[in-house]
């Protein structure tokens, strides 16, 4: 299952760890590289790292070390207690490495226990041959393009490794027997300088203590002291191990795939830095004090707009290129037979108008917490802003990124009239020079256009597209952007709307694709983006004890480690690729907003 993952990583890549034990989803060098393991995707053809008791009858349970991205499985059996403990050593966090540090710690904390070892890589999603050297250190898996080293955890002299031998599928296998307090396990390194090693064991567990602290150094500047502290911790964690570190981009997911609907159509690729995900990450993590990859995110969104003045792309890979041609991985059978699975994105030529409010508004809550714009910046802005003012009023793909063809959507004008309001109040506050003049214009023109246009008379709502009746909660953002007033009654008719059509015993949908048709065959999930930020609507129009309802039902969504997909299915279950940004980005949203609205604060617009 997606929800039986935890997430482990080094700030340039990550790996997927199933309950089980099993290592089933890591792309090397970078998050958007080719997998080296993939059975999350294909069981037969992925590749896969696993550790689990000799025998079949034990429990498991899995927990992250308090405040870290250190991951620990225990295995109970009659014999004894094992724990698997997996983590990265973070990576350089300036320059980009080819060099990764996958730990795989054992150690028995109870009586006697015996683990069955298999590591079966394949090298570019399955599709590269690599031959197979064993040594008595390790072992090196060579794919003439990328070499993944094995370096053995043990004692000088420990011969209880004896076991390992070399498959026909080139794959290893092998035995540890462990005692009570004892340690061993691997260390599986990509393209090691030097052949393999024996580590001991009392250095694995220095590299241990070392990523512990890194973790819980960083995470001890969070000012968030809230309800959900815990909560909230795990999600900025999660956020940060999606970072790129040496550009400051964020993925949107680690994994590409992952079906919103079982056997369905709708299985993308997630790899990548959207500008929308990067915008509101700026918002997220300076709420909770991390100023220093807010300002990260804004350095990274300020190099897109910097290099192309004017339209921006809407996603881009983690160092800024913008080359993610779409193809389909024939040969692999997709999780749970959801194929095709994709890898790359078409619809990163998408027009897609909503990116440019959230640009800037990003740029705006970032001055305001005393992030600066230099005058190149500025003039960059100018550009883009002097653009948007030529191509507001046209037909686009949207937000969710349809592919039924282009509409004048709603939100996309929202997001439109943000952009030109924010950037008339960065002109004036930072006494810039720009086309005030002409930005008031355009934002007021698109004010008057959605009240006109984007208001349903008969729906008492505002609809996802003009000339349509279909209600769309991308548009639960209008009054946390300030658009409208939190307590219009118009406001009030919308979330009266909304929740007799979009929302299902708390959790939100999207929209209706039968209503409205997106190019696809099928359907999905409820989005959870979408429920975190009916809560956050909630809130700011007075519903508090309804928007805390729905919070905490949303909390019983989660994962066993607090993490969340894209989407929640008919039967609770995570849908999508995981985990995603997204969702914990407006979680953490929503969680400031009512703990606001909980201690009588007043909401206020971003």
């Amino acid at each position: 299952m997606i929800a039986d993952h935890g997430l482990i990583g080094d700030l340039q890549t990550a790996a997927l760890v199933s309950a089980d034990g099993t290592v089933d989803w890591f792309c090397c060098p970078r998050f958007d590289s080719p997998s080296v393991f993939g059975s999350l995707l294909d069981h037969e053809q992925g590749g896969h790292c696993r550790i689990r008791p000799v025998t079949g009858d034990y429990r498991v349970r899995q927990l992250y070390l308090p405040d870290t991205a250190v991951l620990i499985t225990r295995f109970m059996t009659e014999s004894g207690t094992g724990e698997l403990v997996d983590f990265m050593p973070p990576a350089p966090l300036t320059r980009a490495t080819g060099n990764h540090r996958l730990v795989r710690m054992l150690r028995c904390v109870r009586g006697q226990i015996d683990f069955d070892v298999e590591v079966a890589p394949r090298f570019d999603y399955g599709r590269l041959l690599h031959r197979t050297h064993l040594t008595d250190d390790g072992v090196v898996f060579d794919s003439g393009t990328l070499t993944l080293t094995l370096h053995a955890v043990r004692e000088p002299g420990d011969t209880r490794l004896a076991a390992v031998r070399v498959g026909d599928d080139n794959a290893v296998r092998g035995r540890i027997a462990l005692n009570a307090g004892e340690v061993r396990g691997f260390v599986l390194e990509s393209d090691a300088d030097g052949p393999p090693r024996t580590i001991r064991p009392a250095e694995i567990e220095d590299l241990y203590h070392e990523t512990v602290r890194f973790w819980r150094t960083w995470l001890a500047k969070s000012t968030y002291r809230g309800r959900w502290q815990e909560t909230l911790h795990r999600s900025a964690l999660t956020l940060k191990l999606l970072t790129y570190a040496p550009t400051g981009a964020m993925v949107a997911a680690p994994t590409a795939g992952l079906p919103e609907q079982i056997g369905g159509l709708r299985n993308w690729d997630y790899r990548y830095t959207w500008v929308r995900d990067a915008s509101f990450a700026v918002y997220s993590l300076l709420s909770m004090g991390f100023t220093e990859e807010a300002a990260d995110f804004a350095r990274w969104l300020a190099g897109r707009y910097q290099e192309r003045p004017g339209e921006l792309r809407i996603m881009y890979r983690v160092d800024g290129s913008a080359d993610l041609t779409e193809q389909t991985l024939e040969h692999w059978e997709g999780y749970r037979g959801s194929w095709p699975v994709r890898i790359g994105n078409e619809a990163a030529g998408q027009l897609q108008l909503d990116i440019y409010g959230e640009l800037l508004d990003s740029v705006h809550h970032a001055h305001q917490h005393g992030l600066p714009i230099a005058h190149q910046g500025w003039e960059a802005l100018s550009g883009v802003l002097d653009w948007l003012g030529d191509n507001w009023d046209q037909p686009e793909e949207g937000i969710w990124e349809t592919r039924g063809g282009r509409a004048d959507f709603t939100y996309g004008r929202l997001m439109s009239w943000v952009a030109f309001d924010r950037g008339i109040r960065l002109s004036e506050a930072l006494r810039r020079p720009g086309q005030s003049g002409r930005w008031r214009v355009h934002r007021d023109r698109i004010y008057r256009q959605i009240w006109d246009r984007g208001w349903h008379p008969g729906r008492r709502a505002f609809v996802q597209r003009y000339d349509s009746d279909v209600l769309d909660s991308s548009l639960l953002r209008m009054a946390q952007v300030g658009f409208v007033s939190a307590r219009d009654p118009k406001w009030f008719a919308t979330l009266t709307a909304m929740e007799e059509d979009l929302v299902v015993d708390s959790l939100v949908y999207r929209y209706d694709p039968s209503a409205a048709p997106d190019g696809l065959r099928g359907s999905e999930g409820t989005f959870s983006l979408c429920t975190f930020a009916y809560v956050n609507a909630l809130a700011m129009a007075g519903y508090v004890d309804k928007a805390r309802l729905v919070f905490e039902k949303m909390l019983t969504y989660s994962t066993h480690l607090g993490l969340y997909a894209e989407e929640i299915g008919p039967t609770g279950e995570q849908l999508g690729n995981f985990p995603q940004a997204f969702t914990h980005l407006s979680l953490i949203d929503a969680a400031i907003t009512l703990g606001n609205a909980l201690d009588g604060i007043a909401p206020q617009w971003t």
